[in-house]
């Protein structure tokens, strides 16, 4: 008889998902790849489109070259089918099966999406992640951006945020959107990073030969230093922005030093004229998607996986920045894996190496920049913490002390943070780690933030819409 032919599911057309669908499809699989944006290469590889790509690309993104040849080996594949603009809304989990995977698929804010359900035999989640950003008084200004949000615009339309900007936050995303910036006509008034030089040396300096094997990203580095040195944007560790001034628009910034938990150091303060800020201070897996599947958590809100990347649900894998946060090297080897995996096949040694060789990477990466309690003192009462419903730091303390509660459902049900349009998306981590401050014991259902069965805005009509064949297939 016929071998059958696997159908793998991948969802997330980053380096994670690309890798996945090219190693599935090595080892025989049949692949739906879904990327909700207008082409493939997730936020790492965002560039401008097709139509109006430039001629120095290259000199914005690494891996270039590696991203040119995957992209054009999934798209002429005739095993492997594309959908852009593919928009999963909800999952539904079978028994017997990995779950049934609902997507919208057109503009997300357009009319006449086209409802279709996937019934795979094998999901690799490679969803990504997205920026967490720390709020201060401010901080909802215009003018005050994610730094990937900067990123993006001058990747993929050339447009700075600012004349002058001032970047902030920490980790080592912060350089490459210096970079970005400065090569979008920027001045860059400085970058900021929270963590000091002791605890700096201390994450990357330890055992410093286990770092060899990372080369390539020395490599980056010193290009990124250069662009420093070259346009003398000052580096300045142990520091943060506390505050953003200005009444249309952010006018000037705060700029504070800190002690090693995060806390301010009182009368450390400096003003800085800037028209812009860019800020980030690490990222968050995005989820939902995997925890609406069932796939289990581990103790700091990624999803669990082997050495296989297997989650505990069977038949679904995970890769990339859900399983943590460890760069893009570290995704291309899961994401190899897992596709590998997904289609019957065995990783090879290799990618395996790899693999856990740029984990390493990733816990010094959390030990150097990963974020410290202290910075729950940078917002004062008044500072909103959750955009979408106005509500302040004042407010989420106060009403954890009145209702006693240590109950996350009924503490954002009182304030109703995290219940607006976003979905708890900005300001879920935050609020939660706000919350359990002001508790004795822990807080109880502590990631519920990061659950949304329905997983993105969608509309009564487009609910209500004709049953799709896909879905017809299905009864």
């Amino acid at each position: 008889m016929p071998e059958t032919t696997t159908e793998v599911l991948v969802i997330g057309g980053g380096p994670a998902g690309m890798a996945a669908a090219r190693a599935a499809l090595a080892h025989g699989a049949t692949v739906t790849l879904l990327e909700s944006g207008d082409d493939l290469g997730g936020q790492f590889w965002r560039h401008l489109p097709e139509p109006r790509r430039g001629g120095q690309e290259h000199l914005l993104h690494h891996h270039w070259r590696e991203f040119r040849t995957v992209r054009r080996q999934l798209l002429d594949d005739p095993g492997c089918d594309v959908v852009l603009n593919a928009h999963v809304w909800s999952v539904d989990r079978r028994d017997d099966a990995p779950p049934l995977v609902h997507v919208m698929i057109g503009v997300p804010d357009g009319t006449g999406r086209v409802p279709r359900t996937f019934a795979p035999q094998r999901i690799v989640f490679a969803t990504g992640g997205q920026e967490r950003t720390l709020p201060f008084p401010g901080w909802d200004l215009p003018g005050v951006f994610t730094a990937g949000a900067a990123q993006a615009l001058a990747k993929s339309e050339r447009v700075a945020v600012g004349r002058r900007v001032l970047v902030a936050g920490a980790g080592p995303f912060l350089l490459p959107v210096v970079s970005s910036l400065l090569r979008t006509g920027a001045t860059v008034a400085g970058v900021t990073e929270a963590s000091g030089w002791s605890r700096l040396a201390r994450g990357w300096g330890s055992r410093p030969w286990e770092l060899l094997g990372t080369r390539s990203k020395a490599g980056e580095l010193g290009g990124y230093v250069s662009d420093l040195v070259r346009h003398r944007v000052p580096y300045l560790p142990g520091r943060t922005v506390v505050e953003a001034h200005g009444g249309e628009r952010v006018e000037a910034v705060t700029v504070a030093r800190l002690n090693a938990d995060w806390s301010v150091v009182p009368g450390s303060g400096r003003t800085v004229a800037v028209d812009a800020v860019c800020v980030s201070h690490g990222f968050v897996a995005r989820t939902e998607l995997a925890t609406a599947a069932g796939c289990r958590l581990g103790r700091t809100g990624f999803v669990d996986v082997d050495a296989w990347q297997r989650t505990s649900v069977p038949g679904v894998l995970s890769a990339g920045e859900l399983t943590g946060i460890g760069g893009a090297d570290l995704a291309l080897a899961e994401g190899e894996i897992a596709g590998t995996v997904a289609a019957g096949g065995t990783p090879g040694p290799r990618v395996l190496h790899t693999r856990d060789l740029m984990r390493g990477f990733a816990a010094r990466l959390e030990a150097a920049h990963g974020i410290r309690q202290g910075w729950q003192t940078w917002p004062t009462p008044e500072t909103t913490v959750c955009r979408c419903e106005d509500v302040t730091a004042g407010e989420l303390r106060d009403v954890a002390r009145m209702t006693g509660s240590r109950g996350l459902r009924s503490l954002k049900l009182t304030t109703r943070a995290g219940l607006g349009s976003c979905q708890g998306r900005t300001c879920g981590r935050n609020v939660e780690d706000l919350l359990a401050a002001t508790m004795d014991g822990p807080l109880l259902q502590a990631g519920r933030t990061a659950h949304r069965p329905i997983a993105i805005p969608v509309r009564l009509g487009e609910l209500a819409a004709t049953v799709s064949p896909d879905r017809e297939d299905q009864s």
